[in-house]
């Protein structure tokens, strides 16, 4: 009887345990607690009211303008663009002008497929040819990327941190490109951001809400007391809010 309630016991504090395990892994983590792990950022820890406006391109030629033509008008001179390697190539005027118009640029890959379905020799591949392109064309060399679909795991992370890059995802995300309607993009946006945000959005022409959309996430950012920043410039004077990939 005694081993019997021995053996209860010990299977109640181990399940007890394991339940405890569960909760804690999906806990959020503080940045010095995770320094050595494998890592992509989603936001920034500040009291400051600043957010990153990111825009995701891997093609088409009919948004990307008029995108820029809405940040030129409404004044906004901090933004983020994620650059895939082949829409570099084949709009080089449009990404030129990004550059020149003083914007930040990061690495979007290659072909448009999930990372963490490939070995680390084809990512490293991929990701060597977007940031050519890019380089080639604007004259930038990438630090930050953006995976595909926003997809990677461990492996895929420490592949990129290996390259030199930061693996940037985000926080607050638009669905702009599902066009849910100009209304539900903008208030996706407005309601969720907060200080020290990433925010997604994409100027490749599956987004055909986002030119009506944009100046209304800019107006209300600005009423809500919100200024626009590079990711960099995210990354440099705040303390990281990153997720531990599992």
């Amino acid at each position: 009887m005694l081993r019997l309630r021995r053996a209860v016991l010990c299977s109640v504090f181990t399940a007890v345990m394991a339940v405890g395990s569960l909760f804690v892994s999906d806990l959020p983590t503080t940045h010095a607690a995770t320094n050595a792990q494998p890592k992509a950022i989603y936001k920034v820890d500040t009291d400051k009211k600043v957010v990153a406006l990111t825009f995701d391109i891997s093609w088409g030629n009919k948004v990307p303008e008029p995108v820029l033509d809405v940040l030129k008008k409404e004044k906004v001179t901090k933004a983020t663009f994620f650059l895939s390697g082949p829409w570099t190539l084949h709009h080089p005027e449009i990404a030129k002008q990004i550059k020149n118009m003083g914007y930040e640029i990061g690495n979007h890959g290659n072909l448009h497929k999930d990372f963490s379905r490939y070995p680390d020799n084809w990512i490293r591949e991929q990701v060597s040819i977007s940031e050519k392109s890019i380089q080639q064309v604007t004259g930038v060399k990438t630090k930050l990327i953006r995976t595909p679909n926003g997809d990677f795991n461990p492996r895929v992370i420490r592949c990129l941190n290996s390259m030199g890059y930061t693996v940037i995802q985000w926080n607050t995300d638009s669905l702009d490109w599902m066009n849910p309607g100009t209304q539900n993009i903008v208030n996706r946006v407005t309601k969720r951001a907060v200080p020290g945000d990433i925010i997604l959005m994409h100027a490749s022409d599956s987004s055909k809400q986002i030119v009506e959309a944009l100046p209304q996430i800019i107006d209300q950012l600005r009423k809500d007391g919100y200024q626009f920043v590079t990711v960099s410039e995210l990354l440099a004077n705040a303390k990281v809010s990153s997720s531990i990939v599992r």
